[in-house]
């Protein structure tokens, strides 16, 4: 649990780890990059759980690099996924026009306490006879879920664009000099045995 929040090494660390690892991916830059954009506007949607599906499905669709995907959802850790939630709520309710509107439970903490309350006693309504009651579940949807969901879009696209047309020219860079430095160190092997002396020199 703690890892998660904070992984051995810090989350620099493990950036760098998975900066390497999108650059050594097989593909070409522009595929990978496909799959990065699907990654990181994946980070902008509700689906928490649900991340690494949600990437994956977005790349096939966009003929991305789909491990490209699931390792730029890291986009979305504890470090950013505050700030990526309250621009994706803030222009949801300024898309939607909620600003205006009356709000229940007030704070947002409040709206998914009362939630989960609601799922956990309809859960025990199924075997208990009880009636399901789902008005907070419907306000957590309306207030918090669908706004989310649809703010999440506008900056998704921003955020998913500027690291694609970041990630093309450098990883196309990475690759080209990969390719060369393994093409000299081929060189290297195949010149070593012609200027090796013979057994009877």
């Amino acid at each position: 649990m703690v890892e998660a929040l904070w992984p051995r090494g810090g989350w620099a660390r493990a950036a760098q780890y998975v900066k390497h690892r999108l650059r050594r991916l097989p593909d070409s830059p522009e595929k990978i990059a496909r799959g990065i954009f699907a990654g990181v506007f994946t980070t902008f949607t509700p689906f928490y759980g649900l991340h690494f599906f949600v990437a994956a499905i977005l790349a096939t669709i966009m003929r991305g690099n789909i491990l490209a995907s699931l390792l730029a959802t890291f986009f979305g850790n504890p470090l950013t996924y505050v700030p990526i939630g309250m621009i994706s709520m803030r222009t949801g309710y300024w898309l939607l026009d909620l600003r205006s509107r009356p709000v229940e439970h007030g704070s947002l903490g409040r709206k998914f306490l009362e939630a989960g309350r609601d799922l956990k006693d309809n859960l025990w309504a199924l075997f208990g006879g009880r009636r399901a009651d789902w008005h907070d579940l419907r306000i957590f949807y309306d207030e918090v879920f669908f706004p989310y969901m649809v703010g999440g879009i506008i900056p998704g696209i921003i955020c998913g664009l500027v690291a694609y047309y970041l990630s093309v020219p450098l990883i196309r860079a990475y690759q080209n000099r990969r390719k060369r430095l393994l093409a000299e160190k081929s060189a290297r092997r195949a010149k070593k045995p012609a200027d090796a002396p013979s057994v009877g020199e």
